[in-house]
């Protein structure tokens, strides 16, 4: 059985045109079409940090729930991070996740039961420092070594790192494989692998892409990057 997991920056729903739509983002979800889905930049920065996803259309439009994390009433995720999952994946529990950090960056963890396993799916949009990302990834790391039951994870989002190898990534050690779907920002252009995944031990059959479409280089300015990996048998 395979699960196809997806990492989107949507810009708080601004495209390289300068407008935001909201519904231009919720098409590019259903051209990923994912089983659950990371989300980035989803909440404005300021004020009382609505939402730039409204809850109604994610229902109307999408196959998908989030995730509750909200720790305001107008926004749909923490500093910006969201989860969405389709409707038939059960959720098992999901918290925030505390990063050491002086720029709103955060982390979010959601548990599944997919296929009979549990799953653990970790969404972050990483500071700018190199040296404090590699920070924010220890503290996930620890949170996770943490968590009451080990499971299959997926990490993926924004880490806002350049370098290709090294960096922020020496935080893994052979328990992780750090994917890199490919170039995804700027979207018109892409330069830059800000947006990766990284997966646990226990997955295989892993393929990652970078998903580049006409409505995908317009709605943001990064471009969606996805994995597919088979849950593991036990």
């Amino acid at each position: 059985m395979k699960l196809k997991v997806a990492s989107y920056n949507i810009h708080k729903a601004v495209g390289t045109d300068r407008r935001r739509d909201p519904q231009r983002v919720l098409s590019v979800l259903r051209e990923i079409d994912a089983d659950i889905v990371a989300l980035q930049e989803v909440d404005r920065r300021f004020g009382r940090r609505m939402a730039v996803l409204p809850l109604d259309l994610i229902h109307e439009a999408t196959p998908y729930v989030p995730v509750p994390l909200t720790m305001k009433p107008d926004s749909l995720g923490w500093h910006g991070n969201a989860l969405l999952a389709r409707r038939d994946i059960d959720l098992l529990e999901a918290c925030a996740v505390p990063l050491p950090t002086l720029e709103p960056r955060g982390a979010v963890r959601a548990d599944f039961a997919v296929g009979g396993h549990r799953i653990r799916v970790v969404g972050m949009h990483l500071d700018l420092s190199g040296l404090r990302r590699r920070n924010q990834i220890s503290s996930v790391l620890a949170h996770i070594g943490g968590c009451a039951a080990p499971c299959p994870t997926v990490m993926m989002g924004d880490f806002n790192e350049w370098a290709t190898h090294g960096g922020c990534f020496r935080a893994f050690d052979d328990d992780w494989r750090v994917l890199a779907p490919g170039r995804s920002f700027p979207s018109v252009r892409p330069v830059a692998q800000l947006d990766r995944i990284v997966v646990s031990r226990h997955w295989n059959g892993v393929t990652s892409r970078v998903h580049h479409s006409a409505l995908s280089t317009s709605a943001s300015d990064h471009l969606p990057v996805l994995a597919e990996i088979n849950l593991p048998n036990f």
